[in-house]
């Protein structure tokens, strides 16, 4: 028996340019170990990653219930930044039982309320530290890292801990 048989998670997307390994990699990942992932944008059809990926949306977010399923990943990328301030995916957020952001995704939580008094990472720069202070303003625990759990919310800081951050979705889905 694969480790997430019978789990079902929903992977949020922007319609364009969402970071491709940052979908991609988890997807992967949570596939491999029996999840079914179904994804989720703005609209249906065939979105386009900022690297020229394609991913199928399953569903529209708006038409989709947080309840179905086990955990929901929001995934970063230039799409997400546009979102930050999207009512249905901060809703949808603030709905799930466990909740996954990677990238700038995280500022979307913290802008949900949902990382009020909570650790978590984000993505930044030297030249750009605006989603720490999302996160500051916000009231989140900010630490430097490539990938925090805290409860059963997880936050990660880009594509380089895409692995990671599939790694503590299992983590934090398995547990007792």
């Amino acid at each position: 028996m694969k480790l997430l048989e019978n789990k079902k998670i929903a992977i949020v997307i922007a319609f364009r340019d969402f970071r491709d390994p940052e979908y991609f990699i988890p997807k992967m990942n949570l596939e491999n170990n029996g999840a079914k992932i179904t994804t989720l944008s703005s609209k249906k059809g065939i979105a386009l990653g900022a690297d020229g990926g394609e991913a199928f949306v399953d569903e529209e977010i708006q038409k989709a219930n947080p309840g179905d399923f086990d955990a929901v990943l929001f995934i970063g990328g230039a799409g997400m930044v546009k979102n930050l301030d999207n009512d249905d995916f901060q809703e949808f957020a603030r709905n799930a039982k466990i909740i996954g952001a990677i990238c700038i995704a995280p500022a979307l939580l913290a802008k949900a309320g949902i990382l009020n008094g909570k650790k978590a990472t984000v993505w930044s720069s030297n030249m750009d530290k605006s989603a720490i202070k999302i996160l500051k303003e916000n009231k989140a625990i900010y630490q430097e890292v490539a990938v925090v759990t805290d409860g059963n919310i997880i936050t990660a800081n880009g594509p380089l801990a895409a692995d990671k951050f599939s790694q503590a979705v299992t983590e934090v889905l398995t547990r007792d």
